[in-house]
């Protein structure tokens, strides 16, 4: 560390910062932090920093008690404060051990044993005491407890021999913790997604992930490197924390489902990732981002971060990986314009409801030149009432309800049993799917919940796909950052210099005019609830309903992503008796399309035309008849569809469309030549450029496809290069074992 103060100014500064508040503790003999005072001993050799901290580490080691939970039968006598107070008593008596007398060192040894690791070890770990099992507490507070423990018994090891067994058997149970896979009887969920997310949230995946590091690197300074079974889930938990996170000129951000903060990183953890030799230039451009590289220090930084600073490398100007994530087993997803610091982030959820995971099924969050402007509710302290009335609530969030309902109030505390998921994340060059299903969380209320997101350019399309038990009000929740306004048939949204637009579409748009004028449209209702961690704080958001009852219906709104050429109109308000439909200028040509059987919306954009196509008849409710439908001439069963075609082109057709994208369909014809054929229905975007076709294709695990398309000297599916084969038909695509 001395080493690396000397070439980083930056770093140096902030280690001089934390010596002056060691010096302080010490020259005013009153208060002062355990750790930091136990480093700045370590960094100067000056006993007066250890004297300080034995002087404060005394009465805690007095103690009858630093923890006991007497409101559970059995009796816990071990929590998380007993895991914080192992966090700060360790690594301070292994530090200023050296300066201890023998009968200090015995003491205080004895005294972590009883106060620390007895009652750690008995009540989650040991029998005949234990009382806990992975089953009912194997989320974050297992990690803080039995992982502070085992670096607890390292510290011990020279006057408590035993210790070492105890260590190896915390290391040796952490493979339980990771491949838990969840209990149905509990309605517990597994611990780790198989793509490295963790269900609870940002926040509590970077506690309870960095306390399992902590005594990980504890370990490998004791014993050497080792490996471990679940180090690919290691791996890619890092990768988790790096999808979720929005890189902007402030402040790094990352995604608030469930019980987190914007400010909340994984940073500790990939720290101390790199410190066990698990070094990627990801980690680095994430670490940067974070404020924790060179140059980027910002306001005070404790002990264990200023410990755990990597050496310095050069930042890549990105982080390699994917522009979207998905994160099937939990329901998370993240889709982003780029890596570029303030580009546009759209962050997805339907997944679990537990613990610190709310009732958020197809909730979604949207980030955008720098801001996130659509927002999750948040949350306040678990002592507020209002945490359960409130912030963990389906109405905190994003979501369709019905009659005012989306999912049981009770999930969040037994669990949501029929669980949400996400499918078909679809990355193309130029276009963008995810598809939602909330039916199981809210089936209460919903016999289909279903929502999709196709991102085109500029636009994001959310449609969605619902139907309730009877006829009754459907609502579709909009929470904002700062201001909304309604400007003519346009929900204009700001938060600083980010801006955006929400257009209703369908059922029908919102009125240009009086809504006394136009009962027929959609009705834009102001809702009062909660900033986040500010529960005294009334934060406003909208509910948009339709003027009539259905029992089934597809609502399709279009978010559009606003820039500095899209200046406000100058003229009168646009709030009450408009004369202009839209307030910004130069916005994307959005049209609604209907036909028989279809709904659909044309977008006219940067030269390039997008007509999206809905079938009415491919929605669920046929049985045993397939979905055929002729849509402007385009035979198909699809449930959607999209063609992208030149704008000085009147309509799509075979010889001008650039890009297909086709969702749960099996053929798509025009003028009986098959553009897609495949016998059993699938998800596909494919776009040509510069003699290669794009092709993402999915489905099932076996499926022989044939797209009647231009001839290419490649072809990429799925990611992977590929020589194209042809048939008298078109290209010929084979997925799976034949």
């Amino acid at each position: 560390m001395k080493s690396k103060l000397s070439v980083e100014k930056e770093m140096n500064d902030s280690w001089l910062a934390l010596k002056t508040r060691a010096d302080q503790s010490v020259e005013k003999n009153k208060g002062g932090d355990l750790r930091e005072l136990a480093l700045t001993y370590r960094m100067t050799g000056d006993k007066k920093y250890a004297e300080r901290a034995k002087a404060l580490l005394i009465p805690i080691l007095k103690m009858e008690a630093w923890d006991g939970l007497d409101d559970r039968t059995p009796r816990w006598n071990a929590a998380l404060k007993t895991s914080h107070t192992l966090e700060e008593v360790s690594p301070t008596y292994d530090a200023i051990y050296d300066m201890l007398s023998a009968s200090e060192r015995k003491y205080m040894a004895d005294r972590i044993v009883k106060l620390g690791i007895n009652p750690s070890l008995g009540d989650w770990l040991y029998e005949p005491t234990r009382i806990h099992s992975l089953n009912s507490m194997g989320h974050n507070w297992w990690s803080a407890i039995m992982y502070q423990a085992g670096t607890a018994s390292l510290a011990v090891l020279n006057e408590v021999p035993e210790a070492k067994k105890w260590a190896d058997d915390v290391m040796q149970v952490s493979s339980e913790w990771f491949s838990f896979t969840g209990s149905v009887l509990e309605n517990k969920p597994s611990t780790f997604d198989k793509d490295g997310g963790f269900y609870e949230s940002i926040g509590y995946a970077s506690y309870g992930v960095s306390e399992y590091l902590s005594f990980r690197v504890a370990y490998t300074n004791k014993y050497g490197n080792i490996k471990m079974p679940y180090d690919d889930v290691l791996v890619k938990t890092m990768d988790w924390f790096i999808q979720n996170c929005y890189p902007n000129s402030n402040d790094l951000l990352s995604v608030t489902f469930g019980d987190s903060s914007p400010h909340s990183t994984g940073a500790r953890s990939v720290e101390m990732m790199i410190s066990l030799g698990f070094d990627k230039e990801s980690y680095r451009w994430y670490l940067a981002e974070a404020k924790n590289l060179k140059g980027n220090n910002k306001g005070k930084i404790d002990a264990l971060s200023l410990i755990g600073q990597p050496n310095f490398k050069p930042v890549p100007s990105s982080p390699g990986l994917p522009t979207a994530a998905l994160y099937s087993d939990m329901g998370w997803a993240t889709m982003r314009s780029s890596w570029a610091k303030d580009a546009t982030m759209l962050a997805v959820k339907s997944g679990f409801t537990w613990n610190h995971a709310h009732a958020d099924a197809g909730s979604f969050i949207l980030y955008h030149n720098g801001e996130n402007l659509l927002i999750d509710g948040g949350n306040t302290s678990y002592s507020r009432p209002e945490y359960s009335s409130y912030y963990v609530t389906s109405k905190a969030h994003n979501v369709m309800l019905f009659d005012g309902e989306a999912q049981n109030p009770q999930d969040q505390y037994y669990a949501v049993k029929n669980v949400g998921h996400l499918y078909n994340l679809i990355n193309g060059s130029d276009f963008k799917y995810l598809f939602s299903d909330a039916t199981g969380p809210t089936s209460q209320y919903f016999l289909r919940n279903y929502r999709n997101f196709l991102w085109i350019g500029n636009v994001i399309l959310v449609v969605d796909d619902v139907k309730a038990y009877d006829y009754g009000k459907f609502e579709w929740l909009l929470h904002y950052a700062d201001k909304a306004e309604k400007k003519g048939i346009d929900i204009d949204i700001t938060e600083g210099k980010a801006n955006l637009i929400v257009r209703p579409l369908f059922p029908e748009t919102l009125p240009n005019g009086y809504p006394h004028d136009f009962p027929d449209k959609m009705k834009l209702e102001e809702r009062i609830g909660l900033k986040d961690h500010e529960p005294d704080v009334k934060a406003p958001y909208y509910a948009i309903t339709p003027a009539e009852k259905y029992k089934q219906t597809k609502f399709i709104n279009a978010i559009i992503l606003l820039n500095e050429n899209n200046k406000p109109k100058e003229g009168p308000s646009l709030s009450g008796m408009a004369t202009a439909k839209e307030a910004r200028e130069n916005l994307p040509q959005i049209e609604r399309l209907t036909g028989s059987d279809y709904i659909g919306v044309k977008i006219t954009q940067n030269d390039q035309t997008t007509e999206v196509y809905f079938n009415l008849i491919a929605d669920g409710r046929l049985m045993h008849r397939n979905s055929h439908n002729t849509i402007n001439g385009w035979e198909t069963d699809a449930y959607m569809m999209a063609l992208t075609y030149p704008s000085s082109d009147k309509a799509p057709s075979l010889n001008n469309v650039k890009s297909y994208f086709v969702s749960n369909g099996s053929y798509l014809r025009k003028n009986g030549t098959s553009v897609l054929s495949s016998l059993s229905k699938v998800f596909m975007y494919t776009k040509a450029d510069k003699g290669t076709q794009e092709v993402i294709l999915q489905g099932q695990p076996i499926m022989n496809v044939t797209l009647k398309i231009p001839k290419v000297s490649q072809v990429i599916l799925n990611g992977e290069k590929t020589k194209p084969v042809y048939s008298k038909d078109g290209l010929v695509l084979q997925i799976g074992k034949h």
